[in-house]
């Protein structure tokens, strides 16, 4: 694997844990300014939604474990393929789920932030 690839997809680890840990400064540096996050429900989130919906406690995420994680290294862009398990209340309503996902990542002046994120449900 390539030395982009192997970062970026601990870089998306980490992500994943500030999102759990509801760290949003952390997220405001590893995220895109102009981020497309579509959820697995195929609701849209901008970067500023995304943390936004975090901070005001209307989306807790209580744990997001990536597993069989690729990276397809395109020089300043990585794709990432994978699956993740997650769980996440919603307005209040727990939620446990799995997804496969597509996730993208460009190196902006040296800092790898996170553009894309794409998601399907895994069948129960």
């Amino acid at each position: 694997m390539s030395e982009n690839g192997a970062r970026v997809i601990a870089l998306d680890k980490e992500r994943m844990q500030a999102m759990v840990d509801q760290d949003a400064a952390k997220l405001k540096n590893m995220i895109c300014k102009d981020l497309i996050y579509t959820h697995s429900s195929a609701r849209l989130d901008t970067k500023e939604s995304l943390i936004g919906n975090m901070e005001s406690g209307a989306t807790v995420y209580k744990a997001c474990t990536p597993s069989d994680v690729e990276a397809l290294d395109l020089g300043d862009s990585v794709v990432l393929t994978g699956r993740a398990d997650i769980t996440v209340e919603a307005h209040g309503n727990p939620n446990s789920f799995s997804v496969r996902f597509t996730d993208v990542w460009q190196n902006q002046d040296g800092t790898w932030r996170m553009v894309a994120w794409q998601s399907t449900k895994l069948p129960d």
